[in-house]
């Protein structure tokens, strides 16, 4: 990863089925829709907020799920159901004050293309769509859904010099001090 591009991250846009979980859509005989998300991804997005940063859900399906894990998380920049996700990435820009040339985003199949082609640090999970792949700057070792939201804040984090001030302030936490 470029240093220089990552120092400038300030916004990281997620996708969801595929990003923040592993893509399978699990339906209970009732129609109610479940998903499945890991904790590492959830404690890397607070600990990215916590540096002060801006995060952003921008998904093409629309789940009550997804917006209760938002609010859980503290990311309140969360377009769902979207047609054109240019035209949320542009809304959480002016939301957020960042440009596309201070995010990054995290796709993993061809309606995430817009978005990745637009950002300055375009990534895409180890097992998305050739591609997307091939449009990312950066693709994970991990898995969508098996914590490569948190591989990608960690990586940014570390090119930032950030993560061993934010570690330290969570170990202290952690210890009662």
């Amino acid at each position: 990863m470029d240093p220089e591009t990552a120092g400038g991250i300030r916004l990281l846009c997620l996708d969801v089925d595929g990003v923040l979980t592993d893509g399978r859509l699990v339906f209970d005989n009732h129609g109610n829709e479940h998903k499945r998300f890991n904790v590492r991804d959830g404690l890397g997005i607070k600990l990215w907020l916590d540096a002060g940063h801006q995060a952003a859900i921008i998904s093409s399906r629309s789940s009550e799920a997804v917006a209760r894990r938002a609010a859980e998380l503290g990311i309140v920049h969360v377009h769902q159901g979207c047609k054109d996700k240019l035209v949320a990435l542009k809304s959480v820009c002016e939301a957020t004050g960042c440009t596309p040339d201070q995010a990054a985003a995290v796709g993993d199949d061809l309606p995430d293309l817009p978005v990745l082609h637009s950002v300055a640090l375009p990534v895409a999970v180890s097992d998305a769509a050739a591609e997307v792949r091939e449009a990312a700057s950066l693709v994970t070792e991990t898995a969508g859904g098996h914590g490569a939201v948190r591989e990608v804040i960690e990586r940014i984090l570390k090119a930032q010099g950030c993560w061993d001030g934010l570690l330290a302030r969570w170990q202290t936490v952690r210890q009662g001090r």
